[in-house]
């Protein structure tokens, strides 16, 4: 494929490309609505890791690549930061540039009670494997994370290697927080969560650096516009080689000068197919908005490229519904919409309990920042390691849900919500069958009589 598709016919007109191919109106535009709804979900992801990694003033800033930055606190509703954040695991955000050598990741050993997840995405969205308890098990090791170019043979020391499709990786670490007792237990295991170069690991000489990379600012207007080209364009170019099933679907791209590096500006672009590729967009942007109207469930949006293949209108789902959120099998989430002046119930028969290897929780959000519920109890999420939860006689379990007290002896059961609507969420970590092939469902709220 030729590199930067002959650049002075992309830029006048998009009329014919370096196979010699014509797209009519008709055609960009149609062509545009599939790569519109192709690049939702890694320009989404570009929009967070851009930040993370390459804007020391954001406050979300990582310290570079190939850095951990650990999130030890427990939140409350005086952290704003991030929306719907998660009370049960703090955060380990790490972004890898693996373009000149892979990077290794070393983990410790931790107590058996103790639930961890590394948890590997490519700039596709795909979460392309996994380190911890669930994955690799308890013990420590040394996991080495490659970029799509490396060949070689698993290095000695090193218990696994993983090879991602694109140059740039990301990293989100959980660690379970057993309330805020706990903070000093999580942080020194944080701690022990360590990233070195391959050569550095293997005590060998490094290898040259990779070239310097010319960021472009996110904007979210643009991203949104035409001008999601020039986003897709540029990180294309860390997913090189193109994999073989998208093949034919780059050729097709080309025809709007799609491709890794193509440089763009919509200023050069010729009237009639630029009204075109905006058509496409909005396109687009109707069809996205009626599939989610009907995503329910999160569960089923992320996973490898195996799991999803090429179905990038789901691939876009979560990163609408839920960037970065785990596979299935490492983390079942649902929820619902409820109001807090009309007092409910949630009960668990015996042998409906949340079906989960590791451990579950409820958190509860205020609506519409989604952000936690300041309360008198200072109560934000409440699971099977509540301390003081009470279950039934037959072991059933009943949580209550209202903006008041739900009376003596049930306040050790209760999580307390705003007058109005509030968004529940409940996390099962480690789900067992019943949660991932859907014959376990969250109970419906009831009316508390």
């Amino acid at each position: 494929m030729l590199r930067i598709l002959t650049v002075t016919a992309a830029l006048l007109g998009l009329a014919v490309t370096a196979f010699g191919q014509t797209a009519t109106p008709d055609e960009a535009s149609v062509i545009a609505k599939e790569a519109y709804i192709y690049s939702y979900a890694p320009i989404a992801s570009y929009g967070t890791w851009s930040k993370q990694a390459t804007v020391p003033s954001a406050p979300e800033y990582v310290g570079g690549f190939n850095v951990f930055r650990h999130y030890s606190q427990a939140f409350t509703p005086e952290n704003k930061d991030i929306v719907t954040p998660n009370n049960d695991t703090p955060y380990s955000w790490a972004w890898l540039d693996l373009r000149a050598e892979p990077i290794v990741l070393s983990v410790p050993a931790v107590p058996k009670d103790r639930y961890y997840v590394m948890q590997l995405i490519d700039l596709f969205t795909y979460n392309f494997g996994y380190v911890g308890v669930r994955s690799t098990g308890f013990d420590a090791g040394n996991y080495m994370i490659a970029g799509p170019a490396w060949k070689g043979e698993k290095p000695d020391g090193i218990a696994k290697v993983f090879q991602a499709e694109t140059d740039i990786i990301g990293i989100l670490g959980r660690t379970s927080l057993n309330g805020a007792d706990d903070i000093e237990n999580v942080k020194a295991i944080q701690a022990q969560y360590k990233l070195q170069p391959l050569s550095k690991f293997l005590n060998t000489p490094k290898p040259a650096p990779s070239s310097q990379i010319d960021f472009p600012p996110y904007d979210p207007a643009k991203a949104t516009s035409h001008d999601f080209i020039g986003y897709i364009n540029f990180l294309l170019q860390f997913a090189q080689p193109t994999v073989p099933s998208e093949k034919e679907l780059m050729a097709k791209f080309a025809k709007l000068c799609i491709a890794p590096g193509a440089p763009w500006d919509a200023s050069k672009v010729d009237p009639t197919t630029l009204a075109a590729i905006d058509k496409g967009v909005g396109d687009a942007k109707a069809e996205m908005g009626k599939v989610a109207k009907t995503t329910l469930s999160s569960n089923g949006l992320f996973g490898s490229r195996d799991l999803l293949k090429d179905d990038y209108m789901t691939r876009a789902m979560g990163a609408e519904k839920g960037l970065f959120g785990n596979s299935l099998e490492e983390a079942w989430y649902g929820g619902f919409v409820g109001d807090g002046s009309k007092p409910t119930l949630l009960r668990f028969d015996a042998d409906n309990l949340p079906p989960a290897k590791f451990f579950w929780s409820l958190t509860l959000y205020t609506l519409p920042d989604r952000f936690l519920y300041a309360n008198a109890l200072k109560r934000y999420s409440i699971g099977d390691r509540t301390k003081g939860l009470k279950y039934g006689k037959d072991k059933s379990l009943t949580i209550y849900l209202g903006h008041t007290s739900p009376g003596k002896g049930k306040e050790s059961n209760w999580l307390p919500t705003p007058k109005g609507k509030y968004s529940l969420v409940a996390r099962v970590y480690g789900p067992e069958k019943g949660a991932m092939d859907g014959t376990w469902k969250l109970p419906l709220p009831q009316p508390l009589k």
